[in-house]
């Protein structure tokens, strides 16, 4: 029997919360599943939000599921997308990505992805189907925060005009726009934007950061959702500043976390930690992180998450996450 796709609603969040934990707990294997990812949030701060679909699957009376598109200007993305583990198997999944793949073709974007587990081969063929296919895995990485530092060139984005933002988006892929990002953080208290100038009138880049318990980045981290700095021949050191401007002011601002240990800075924060699956715009990357201090994040606490460096060369097929010559630029989600 299929499931009733439809819009979530308010009421179903905390079952909807309460799945999401349940299954990618049972999947990666923790101890206590219903608990599992039990100081963040990827439902309640995205229900609602001005750039993003909610979607409930609802079998026999109970809500079974739930899926999230969200749109970024001209690009687009789906997750977290999660099914009641005593109901998988049952096509409900498949019905929950049929369902944000419309909405994803309603929207209109260019270039369409998502992040999943590369060593599942459920979840890469289950989104096949959709003409979603593996484009290149993602490292994720870890660096601890540091506290102290100058302010330096930096600004809230709140203070920013609209042309100036899209300007910097639009140099990485056209149509590109985080302004509903930005403004959902903003308004729900999730963290704040940072801005990078060079000297008093010129933007360079940006990083979209969560912090807290009520957000994605848990208890004392910092979730680095997406960083960007313009292309051109400064793009490499202008990206090491903004990721030592995350760390830095992140550290300040959780200098007294309840946790009682240094706060983390997080980045490729996906709960599917490493495949990105895309389609329209094929292209390549790599990632050189050493010189920014990170390292892979198997090897730390599991609250040093990742900030990723992920370069393309030029390319006029390249897709989102890129910068051109040479450049570098941090594109991270869920």
């Amino acid at each position: 029997m299929d499931a009733v796709i439809r819009p979530l609603t308010k009421g179903d969040l905390a079952a909807t919360r309460r799945i999401c934990s349940t299954a990618f707990g049972t999947f990666l294997g923790a101890p206590e599943p219903e608990n599992f990812w039990g100081d963040r949030d990827y439902i309640y701060g995205r229900f609602g939000a001005e750039h993003v679909a909610s979607f409930a699957g609802e079998l026999d009376g109970e809500l079974v599921g739930s899926n999230f598109a969200t749109r970024w200007g001209s690009v687009g993305f789906f997750g977290p997308i999660t099914v009641r583990p005593d109901r998988q198997g049952q096509g409900i999944a498949k019905q929950l990505v049929e369902a944000v793949s419309t909405q994803l073709n309603d929207w209109g974007l260019r270039h369409a992805g998502l992040f999943t587990f590369p060593h599942s081969a459920l979840h890469l063929g289950l989104y096949q189907k959709f003409g979603f296919h593996a484009r290149f895995l993602t490292a994720i990485m870890a660096a601890p925060a540091q506290r102290g530092g100058a302010a330096g060139s930096w600004a809230r984005y709140s203070e920013l005009a609209e042309a100036d933002r899209r300007e910097v988006t639009e140099a990485l892929y056209e149509g590109l726009d985080l302004g509903g990002e930005i403004r959902t953080v903003a308004a729900r208290g999730l963290g704040d934007t940072l801005l990078l100038w060079a000297g008093t009138s010129r933007l360079v880049g940006f990083a979209v950061c969560h912090w807290g318990p009520a957000s994605e980045a848990g208890e004392g981290c910092c979730f680095v959702k997406f960083g960007a700095v313009r292309p051109g021949p400064t793009a490499e050191g202008d990206f090491a500043e903004l990721i030592d401007a995350c760390r830095l002011r992140r550290g300040d601002r959780h200098a007294k976390s309840a946790s009682g240990g240094q706060p983390r800075p997080r980045g490729g924060g996906s709960p599917y930690g490493g495949a990105r699956l895309s389609h329209r715009d094929p292209g390549r990357h790599d990632a050189p992180a050493e010189r920014l201090g990170l390292q892979p994040a198997g090897a730390l606490c599991p609250r040093r998450l990742a900030l990723v460096d992920i370069r393309a060369e030029s390319d006029s097929t390249t897709g989102i996450g890129h910068s051109h010559d040479g450049g570098a630029s941090l594109r991270l989600m869920f």
